[in-house]
């Protein structure tokens, strides 16, 4: 019986996956995001709904369109494929019904933000909105078992102190270099983090982010393809950051405090 449902919550996280890709593709447009069936992104035809299956239309047409025979984005896949686990170990480890309906949430939101700041360097204001929304939900559930913060007070210094840091990084660097360091989307998605992990998370997640972003350039640096203008979005990072503290935030913080 466990792996019945443990596939049908593999397959509904791939179906938020697919309504994800969706969302990725038309928010930036300013479309909507229900109504009207998919289409081509090169070709502009419609997609039927047997190519439309998350994952197995993408595996069936070889990554290409049907009509036009252009190459599907990897990421389609990608997206539906990441939903999928992430569901299934949602549904795995943790028991409560509203939680694993929350966590996936979480996730969704998550997988639009990064995939939609990755090409197009921007984290809309609706997205940023509703995780702020979901960040502060947990603060009235007690019977949620993960590792979030659940002091009202700390969440909300979280989300101000998440915010002025961002603020401050931009503002200090647009007075010394005259250029935008980071946009204001990269502040309000740490508000976010903050109401979700409380202020003791912020500058740990922002030193992961920006490790991991270092790490990201540093190739391109090597090879001088990328210079320290080049625009490279930070928001993947705050989020794989913020992934990474969710798993190891306590260790974190006890090693600072060694």
């Amino acid at each position: 019986m466990i792996i019945y449902y443990s596939l049908l919550a593999f397959i509904t996280g791939t179906i938020l996956g697919s309504f994800s890709n969706v969302c990725i593709h038309r928010i930036p447009l300013n479309k909507q995001v229900i109504i009207g069936r998919s289409f081509c992104p090169k070709c502009k035809k419609k997609i039927n709904w047997y190519d439309n299956l998350p994952l197995l239309s993408y595996i069936n047409l070889n990554g290409k369109c049907r009509n036009c025979k252009k190459k599907i984005s990897f990421n389609y896949f990608l997206v539906e494929l990441i939903s999928g686990l992430c569901a299934l170990y949602i549904f795995l480890n943790f028991k409560n019904y509203y939680e694993t309906i929350y966590l996936q949430s979480i996730i969704i939101i998550f997988l639009i933000i990064f995939f939609i700041d990755l090409k197009h360097f921007i984290i809309p204001d609706i997205l940023n909105f509703i995780f702020i929304f979901l960040a502060f939900i947990k603060n009235f559930n007690t019977s949620f078992e993960s590792n979030f913060n659940y002091d009202l007070n700390h969440s909300i210094i979280g989300g101000i102190l998440g915010y002025l840091v961002i603020w401050s990084i931009i503002f200090i660097y647009k007075k010394i270099k005259n250029i935008e360091a980071m946009g204001l989307g990269d502040a309000k998605l740490m508000v976010g983090v903050g109401v979700l992990f409380g202020w003791q998370s912020i500058f740990i997640i922002l030193f992961i982010a920006a490790l991991l972003g270092l790490i990201y350039a540093l190739p391109y640096l090597i090879k001088s393809t990328k210079n320290l203008k080049t625009k490279i979005p930070f928001g993947p990072f705050i989020i794989l950051s913020t992934i990474i503290y969710y798993f190891n935030g306590s260790f974190l913080i006890n090693l600072i405090l060694l």
